[in-house]
């Protein structure tokens, strides 16, 4: 098989009903090389893009190179609205800017104040994410995300400051313990604050519903078991991506913190840290974005009822957002 197959606009060139497939599809998408193309670049690929939908591409394009614009297009233009996401709300900006905040979650001897500011920045990075790359063929007012942005971020600060209280005032853990699972805290509070996150910054889509498209692209109408689809989905993998992050830099760190070389030398400790926080996230991110397709399907029984007397399709496909 090729490895560039027949260009379609707007489909991957990857196999979505596959995790597999799925998975080397949102490598694509996370690549970080897409922060650093040009505005120029980004016309020129828009521009091929648009002339194979008119057929009037200039003779010699290869599929290699529609693949390409098709890739870099959809890493900076969002796919409802035509405009540019802002790099750091990229999902291919996601691990080079979330790598920062991931590693001062995770710094051991946390204060209730540093605790505090690390989980406001995360839950305020994960926000503006969220909300770049949100379904947005229906219009909100900004303040609906606003009050979603103040819902997660106080959700995540009040569980990460309570478990700490807790561990602190269980006096039967010795010093060392209460350290060790200290450095899981960010886990339980990171995993439901992102939960929190997705459903109140997207939740006018719940009672507004979101497009739903037929074979041809051609938007059938609006649905509200869509949205709930769409979200249930996201914030699955909002759960799923802070496992290998949250659970495996602390267990990794407790064992290279023995080893003689940090112990002698323990300016070293952090960027060994931080080292271990790029690799655990550059893994769950494409892990946890692969469990679905971003481009979901969902069969018209189950949607409402003028919906489905709107298509002859069976099945009908909806951006579930990212």
């Amino acid at each position: 098989m090729s490895e560039f197959p027949p260009f379609q606009y707007g489909k991957s060139r990857f196999n979505q009903e596959t995790f597999l497939g799925r998975f080397r599809h949102f490598l694509d998408v996370i690549d970080p090389s897409t922060l650093f193309v040009s505005e120029k670049r980004l016309q020129e690929c828009i521009k091929l893009l648009d002339g194979f939908k008119q057929g009037t591409l200039p003779p010699g394009v290869t599929d290699a190179e529609l693949w390409q614009a098709q890739k870099i297009k959809q890493a900076i233009i969002h796919p409802d609205t035509g405009e540019k996401i802002l790099m750091p709300f990229r999902m291919s900006g996601f691990i080079p800017f979330g790598t920062p905040v991931v590693v001062g979650l995770l710094l051991p001897n946390q204060t209730m104040a540093s605790t505090i500011f690390w989980q406001w920045l995360n839950q305020s990075h994960n926000a503006c994410v969220n909300y770049s790359n949100r379904n947005a063929s229906k219009p909100a007012p900004f303040y609906k995300f606003f009050q979603g942005y103040a819902g997660a971020v106080t959700s995540a600060v009040s569980i990460a400051v309570g478990l700490n209280v807790l561990i602190q005032k269980a006096n039967r853990l010795s010093p060392t313990t209460k350290l060790l699972v200290q450095r899981f805290v960010p886990f339980p509070a990171v995993a439901s604050a992102n939960i929190c996150n997705v459903v109140l910054m997207r939740h006018t889509e719940l009672s507004d519903g979101i497009e739903v498209l037929d074979d041809s692209g051609q938007v059938v109408g609006t649905s509200k078991v869509a949205a709930k689809h769409a979200l249930m989905e996201t914030a699955l993998t909002r759960v799923v991506m802070p496992m290998p992050i949250m659970v495996l830099p602390p267990m990794i760190m407790a064992v290279l913190e023995k080893l003689p070389l940090l112990q002698r030398r323990p300016r070293l400790v952090l960027p060994v840290h931080s080292l271990v926080c790029l690799a655990s996230f550059g893994l769950a991110l494409p892990l946890a974005i692969s469990l679905f397709p971003q481009m979901s399907q969902i069969s018209v029984n189950q949607l409402e009822p003028e919906i489905a007397m709107a298509t002859d399709c069976k099945i009908l496909t909806y951006n579930k957002g990212l």
